[in-house]
């Protein structure tokens, strides 16, 4: 039975395609991973097959969110017109579009190593979880940064059949900077959450919020910069870390005015991504 356009379009905010700064956000710490793996321009098929893995894992991860969060997410102002929590899908067709949607990431690792195969389970249960943590503990954006950094570990085995130490940086170094801008995120909803029970770094910092996303930018910066220094890579890449300085201090200028601040705060974030890849990628050329 064909969908109406009503449901595709349902079904397309459900996987919040129509608002893709998460596949960007997921996206540029893989392409960071693949470019190092490889010591240059990956293999196009490896390219490939990470980059529809994550725009499928993404897409999974904002559906079954939508299913644990449709009890909460009609009590935040952000939130309430989302398709599960306004009744356009019923919790029985998010979760089959959950299977479809891990179905296909699935039918991708048929083309890597058995290692990377392995990998990809620990991306399913990070993935699968995080949306619940809300519940248990104020840490949920530090399960979303080990879910959101995955992709690294796996590019690695995939291309080089190992995982080396900076590697493991890398890795860190993309949590830090997940918790940082997912509090940002979590500053939007912390009044509605706080009403709702539901937890956050944000609820949990309070007052100290902005001064310890700092902090994990700190971390994320010096992490990145010895990464760099340990693989001799050239101006380029410092030029964009220094570059990202200038842009985390204008996100804290942009939080610190309004809840509506801290959300534009969140978004920039892609650029960074960006820019980050566009000086990893040019320093390889240097």
């Amino acid at each position: 039975m064909a969908l109406s356009w009503q449901q595709r379009n349902a079904y397309w905010q459900l996987m919040r395609l129509d608002k893709p700064i998460g596949i960007y956000l997921l996206l540029w710490p893989t392409w960071w991973a693949l470019w190092l793996a490889a010591d240059g321009i990956p293999p196009f098929d490896l390219w490939l097959i990470f980059t529809l893995g994550v725009v499928l894992m993404r897409s999974a991860g904002c559906v079954i969110n939508d299913y644990a969060d449709r009890q909460f997410d009609g009590q935040v102002e952000r939130t309430r017109d989302r398709p599960l929590a306004s009744g356009q899908v019923s919790a029985t067709e998010a979760l089959q579009l959950f299977v479809l949607l891990l179905l296909l990431a699935a039918s991708l690792l048929l083309f890597l190593n058995r290692a990377t195969q392995l990998l990809a389970l620990v991306a399913v249960l990070l993935a699968s979880s995080y949306p619940f943590m809300k519940r248990f503990t104020h840490l949920p954006q530090v399960v979303l940064g080990a879910a959101y950094s995955w992709g690294i570990p796996m590019a690695f085995m995939a291309l080089q059949g190992e995982i080396p130490s900076y590697a493991w940086w890398l890795y860190l170094a993309n949590l830090l900077w997940t918790v940082a801008y997912d509090t940002f995120y979590a500053l939007v909803d912390r009044p509605d959450d706080l009403k709702a029970g539901i937890k956050s770094t944000a609820v949990l910092f309070g007052g100290w919020a902005l001064p310890i996303i700092a902090v994990f930018q700190l971390g994320f910066l010096l992490l990145l910069a010895l990464i760099g220094q340990q693989l001799a890579l050239s101006w380029p890449f410092f030029l964009a870390l220094l570059l990202t300085v200038v842009a985390f201090g204008w996100q804290h200028y942009q939080a610190a005015q309004s809840r509506q601040g801290a959300f534009a705060a969140f978004l920039h974030n892609h650029y960074v991504g960006l820019m980050l890849f566009t000086g990893l990628v040019c320093s390889m050329g240097f």
